[in-house]
């Protein structure tokens, strides 16, 4: 089957024109990956019917899966959220899966939603990757404010991750599931431990002298990391965003403080969010279930009701952050905690294709994660800058 250039084409120009249209108002901060997921939308077969997804847009689209979670798991720094952050943010999790298991079983109950599990799982995210550029741009992410939002991010997307993979391997024993799980483990911290011990002075070599030459032996071996450890999750009947995230957090623990990361993480950037991830964000678009959404009235109402539960989920627990956060900045807290969307896409998108959500639920779970990320940052640095000036400021 031929691939369809046309539409490769229509979302490339849409990849280009998001950046454009996010940076149009000033005062509001719009997330790109809301603007490419808007546009993917409007250009998708249910409205515009410019272009549509083909096998190949999808094997790019879950390229930039992988690569979305690569790179989320390579910001993971468990050295910088150690101690009272680190356990804040793992208890609150906790409490934040119960309460969103808990709130999406009464939905089951209620005969609002018939696949409480992945919605209960979707809940419990934190949005991360989006945060982190916003952090930066507000000059708060090198605050203990910061490093506090940035542990409960870590927890809100490593949980998930892992969750995920074990509830799409229900379908197998649970003694099958946790040995494949305990294997891939075992796999991971041994390559973690390879990769720390082996450093051939050749290959050291060259990496030095092709990172700014036509061989990118780093982004090579970046390139292989990812490949390999997604190839070896799909072989251990685990999801491929496990293997990315296990990739991007030993690509993290390896280059941590080394003097490669400062020119290779710009690559690895350019890689990511200038091809790949915007793909993956547009085909979302595209494949939404807009029609599903707006003829099902309960749909719709669906929708404000799981921006609630994601701030009632979510932003509760930030309390158990009070004490380790400056005085006057538990309600921001509570908001960017509250802030999902890249897993729930990823989370939704998963559950429709195996036929585990419905797409009127995963439409309204989306859509909810959108505004969340549209309006919840924006209310948060709005009482950051009313909280007193030493509550944030760099240490």
């Amino acid at each position: 089957m031929e691939p369809d250039l046309a539409s490769l084409v229509i979302i490339a120009a849409v990849a280009v024109l998001a950046p454009i249209l996010a940076d149009i108002p000033r005062r509001v901060r719009i997330a790109v990956v809301v603007m490419e997921i808007l546009l993917g939308i409007i250009i998708g077969p249910q409205v515009l019917d410019l272009a549509g997804p083909d096998p190949f847009i999808d094997f790019l689209a879950n390229l930039g899966l992988a690569a979305l979670f690569f790179l989320a798991g390579s910001e993971i720094d468990l050295a910088r959220i150690r101690g009272a952050p680190m356990r804040a943010a793992g208890i609150g999790w906790v409490a934040s899966l119960v309460l969103g298991l808990a709130a999406a079983f009464a939905l089951d109950a209620a005969g609002i939603i018939s696949d409480p599990e992945l919605v209960g799982i979707a809940l419990a995210t934190t949005a991360l990757s989006v945060l982190v550029p916003m952090m930066r741009d507000a000059g708060i992410s090198g605050t203990a404010f910061g490093t506090v939002v940035f542990a409960i991010g870590t927890f809100g997307e490593m949980g998930p991750i892992i969750l995920m993979s074990i509830f799409l391997a229900a379908g197998q024993s649970s003694l099958t599931t946790a040995l494949l799980l305990v294997a891939f483990t075992i796999l991971i911290v041994l390559v973690a431990v390879v990769a720390l011990q082996v450093h051939p002075q050749r290959v050291s070599r060259l990496i030095n002298e092709t990172m700014h030459a036509s061989g990118q032996l780093a982004v090579r071996l970046c390139i292989l990391l990812l490949v390999a450890l997604v190839f070896l999750a799909v072989e251990l009947e685990q999801d491929l965003i496990l293997g990315a995230f296990a990739a991007g957090i030993i690509l993290g623990f390896v280059t941590r403080d080394q003097p490669v990361l400062e020119s290779l993480k710009p690559k690895l950037d350019a890689i990511a969010y200038g091809l790949l991830v915007p793909i993956f964000f547009v085909r979302s678009g595209m494949t939404f279930d807009l029609d599903g959404l707006l003829e099902s009235p309960a749909a719709v109402a669906e929708l404000p009701l799981f921006l609630a539960l994601l701030l009632l989920v979510r932003g509760l627990p930030a309390l158990f952050s009070r004490r380790v956060v400056p005085p006057g900045t538990v309600a921001p807290l509570g908001l960017l905690s509250a802030a999902a969307l890249p897993l729930v896409v990823a989370i939704t998108s998963i559950g429709v294709e195996t036929g585990e959500l419905a797409s009127d639920t995963a439409a309204s779970l989306v859509g909810a994660a959108m505004l969340s990320v549209l309006i919840f940052p924006v209310l948060a640095v709005g009482l950051l800058r009313r909280a007193p000036e030493e509550a944030v400021a760099p240490p």
